[in-house]
Parts: structure tokens; C-alpha cells; sequence
């Protein structure tokens, strides 16, 4: 599945551009393009041409790189040296990232208490830039794993998380590509006058539907957390729409409301913390 590199200037694969009056860092810039990259690819390792290619970045210097981070852990390549993937220092960032976050702490118990109470799919995930980032998820044991998982991104105009987020801003500050937007199945929306008019029932609703709009034979349910303006993070309840009748429907919106209200009333996190966004 395509995925939306997130950049908005500067360094392809880069997010945002660099501080106001702060110089950015050639190096550095090109080290975090290379490594979203290769996170982006998922199961699908690259070539060292490929690589350079993308990033618009000579051979010798794009071998050089790659080679420091391979030594690093941050980059593995295969017993041939010809192949390259994320390697698992990511993973121990991406893990502390977690860990460290007050708000994904404050709201796991939460999850498994809609799980339990619905027993289907429930995620949490947090917008960034155009895409929603999965932090949290408790599976359903009814079905197979639909596609998302924690570190998926999902450009945010396809969900019901993306959807309950962008519905939280005006639609003129909304963080969207130019031009048509990703389809992932027929029913997803790929005209931002069809996505306006839903975000218009969203707000209306105040929670968001995705009816097979990023995988076929799924309804998604979103609930934007309101601990922050706008709103950054959004739980949701996945179903399979084989069995998703009028009275499980209902019953879902009254426990993933219930849940966002418990979420949104609890204590702010320990004054003293960094407040990360």
C-alpha cells in the first residue's frame, strides 16, 4: 500500500522545514530522508541506485551513508550487501517513543476496556502532517488483522481516525496533499469537496464513519481526544462489516463515547512534564 511521505519542503521524506533563523543541517536532513524512507518501505528492501535515485543524492555519498548506518544498527543490508531495510534501531526509538508519551500512557487502560466491553478492533493514533500514525491497537479475536498496526501511517483523509481529526480544524487549515487525493478503495474519498461535505456530517455527528473507505469489508468508528486544540489524537473502533448490525452499531457509539468522555475528564498529565506538542 502507497503511503504519503509526509514532507512539506526541503529534504524529500522530511517532515516540516527547518526552525525559523536556525540552519539546517545538510547532513543530518539527508540521514532522517534516507531512514523515513526505508521505514516507508516496509517489507520491501532497496537497492543502493534506488536509493539514490529517490533522494536525489550521488552514489559514492549515498554508499557512505548507508554504510555508517549499517554499522550503527539504524540500517541492515542483506548477506549479499546489495540490499538494504530499516534496521532495529528504529525500533528501539520508535518502542522509547511510546513509552515516554504521557498521553499513550494515560489511555491504553482505556482501550482495553473498550475492547473488552465490544470485542472488536480498537486503536489510538495521533495526526501527523497529512497522515495518522497508529500508537496503540488491541485486536479483535473474532477476525484477521486488518492493515493497521503500531508505526502504520495512513493519510488521514482515508479513516475514521484521520477523518474524526481533520473534521477538529477548519477546513482551510487542513494538513492535505495538492490534488487528487489516495484511493485505497472505491469508497474512499478522493475529491476534497466530497471529504469537505463529510467532514461538514462529522462535525455535525461529532464522531466519524469510514464505511470500507481504506479496506474492503471494514467499518471504522473515530473519536478525536479533546485534551488538546485542536485535537491531535483520535481513538477508533474497527468491524467487520459482515456482522455490523443497526443495534452493534449503536452499541459501539455509545462505548467509544463513553470511553472518549473518561479519556477527556482524567487528570492532566504531572505538571512538570514536557509538554511535547
Amino acid at each position: 500500500m502507497a503511503e504519503s511521505s509526509g514532507a512539506r519542503g526541503g529534504t524529500p521524506g522530511v517532515r516540516g522545514g527547518t526552525t525559523p533563523g536556525v540552519r539546517g543541517v545538510k547532513s543530518a536532513s539527508r540521514t532522517v530522508a534516507l531512514l523515513e524512507l526505508l521505514a516507508a518501505r516496509g517489507d520491501r528492501p532497496a537497492r543502493l541506485d534506488e536509493l539514490a535515485e529517490e533522494l536525489g543524492v550521488p552514489r559514492s555519498s549515498m554508499y557512505q551513508l548507508l554504510q555508517t548506518l549499517v554499522d550503527c544498527g539504524w540500517v541492515r543490508s542483506d548477506t549479499t550487501g546489495s540490499l538494504y531495510g530499516i534496521g532495529i534501531r528504529a525500533l528501539l526509538t520508535g518502542t522509547s517513543y511510546l513509552d515516554s508519551d504521557p498521553h499513550v500512557r494515560m489511555v491504553r487502560p482505556y482501550l482495553d476496556k473498550a475492547s473488552d466491553a465490544l470485542g472488536e478492533t480498537i486503536h489510538l493514533a495521533r495526526l501527523d502532517g497529512p497522515n495518522v500514525i497508529y500508537l496503540a491497537t488491541r485486536e479483535s479475536h473474532e477476525y484477521l488483522r486488518t492493515i493497521s498496526r503500531v508505526g502504520r501511517r495512513i493519510p488521514a483523509h482515508a479513516g475514521a481516525l484521520g477523518k474524526a481529526l481533520l473534521a477538529e480544524r477548519p477546513d482551510d487549515e487542513l494538513p492535505l496533499p495538492d490534488g487528487p487525493l489516495t484511493a485505497f478503495t472505491e469508497n474512499t474519498h478522493t475529491g476534497r469537496a466530497e471529504l469537505l461535505a463529510d467532514l461538514a456530517r462529522v462535525r455535525e455527528r461529532g464522531y466519524s464513519i469510514d464505511r470500507e473507505e481504506t479496506v474492503t469489508g471494514i467499518a471504522g468508528f473515530g473519536f478525536a481526544l479533546r485534551y488538546d486544540t485542536p485535537a491531535a489524537d483520535a481513538i477508533s473502533c474497527s468491524v467487520p462489516v459482515a456482522r455490523l448490525t443497526e443495534e452493534h452499531e449503536a452499541r459501539v457509539v455509545s462505548v467509544m463515547r463513553e470511553i472518549r468522555t473518561k479519556i477527556e475528564t482524567l487528570p492532566a498529565p504531572v505538571s512538570g512534564a514536557p509538554d511535547w506538542r
